[in-house]
């Protein structure tokens, strides 16, 4: 996965809540644009509820799917 295409999610107006699917089966939600910072190759995500956060390599970003509404 390129960072292009994560920032292309992040700046969709309205915004759209996604999952990022890792390689290892593992994901990722992400419900809010400014929970996350993008870098070329990383990109790390913080969940602002339990304030957990992970950083990911780009190059184990296999996928990002629309989350479904609740």
């Amino acid at each position: 996965m390129n960072a292009d295409t994560i920032r292309e999610w992040l700046n969709r107006r309205p915004f759209e809540p996604f999952e990022l699917r890792l390689s290892n089966g593992e994901t990722s939600q992400v419900r809010h644009p400014e929970v996350v910072a993008l870098g070329k190759n990383r990109i790390a995500v913080v969940d602002p509820e339990t304030d957990h956060f992970v950083h990911l390599a780009l190059i184990h970003v296999n996928s990002i799917a629309a989350l479904q509404a609740a």
